[in-house]
């Protein structure tokens, strides 16, 4: 109960306002706004990750926080990084070619900073996502229950549900996107209990996505 408490406290408000307040429209374009992006990481992300480390505990976060770097670490963060940046390349194809032939909304596109000031506000808001959704979907939900449910698949599957229902505005492809890229970063987290390497990968693709659209556009 613990875990589903926390994550409508902490996630599912902003998937309410996201899929539900446009009164069934599809989100077209997500705008960077530099001084909501900043209140946000000051007011919500950095709170709720103080939160999720709360409830992990003392000990087992003096231990996350004091370990010195781990060649794991770098590890859990290239092959995260990469892995995620080839499934959402394959899942941008797969979408391109069902608009091709299929009356569908085109997913959400980002806006990306205008200036120096609002990168730095963009990485630094990114660091903090990647960080709160990793502490929580990733280290909460896989090591927390490890004795009362010792099945790894139904963790992952229930790690990865939770994850990818915040990204359902996204559409269908960000969707299973979000599914894929659930069971990638959940693996790595377990292969290389890394919570700094999953944080950096996830962190480093939400940078990505935006700097890709430099080029596209």
């Amino acid at each position: 109960m613990e875990p589903l408490i926390l994550y409508f406290v902490l996630f599912f408000p902003g998937v309410y306002i996201s899929s539900f307040s446009g009164a069934g429209q599809a989100v077209e374009t997500i705008p960077f706004l530099i001084f909501h992006e900043l209140g946000r990481t000051l007011t919500y992300t950095i709170p709720s990750i103080a939160l999720v480390w709360y409830i992990i505990g003392k000990k087992r976060l003096m231990a996350l926080i004091s370990r010195k770097f781990r060649k794991k670490d770098l590890f859990a963060f290239v092959a995260g990084f990469s892995g995620l940046c080839a499934i959402s390349l394959g899942i941008s194809l797969l979408v391109s070619f069902f608009l091709r032939y299929f009356d569908l909304a085109p997913p959400p596109k980002v806006e990306a900073p205008v200036n120096y000031a609002g990168w730095i506000v963009l990485v630094f808001s990114c660091l903090g996502t990647g960080y709160l959704e990793e502490s929580f979907f990733r280290y909460y939900l896989l090591t927390k229950y490890e004795k009362t449910v010792p099945q790894t698949a139904i963790r992952v599957v229930y790690s990865t549900f939770l994850f990818s229902l915040c990204h359902i505005y996204e559409g269908p492809g960000g969707f299973i996107n979000s599914v894929l890229a659930g069971i990638l970063l959940s693996t790595l987290f377990i292969r290389y209990r890394s919570l700094h390497g999953v944080a950096w990968a996830h962190s480093a693709y939400n940078i990505f996505v935006y700097v890709m659209e430099l080029f596209v556009h």
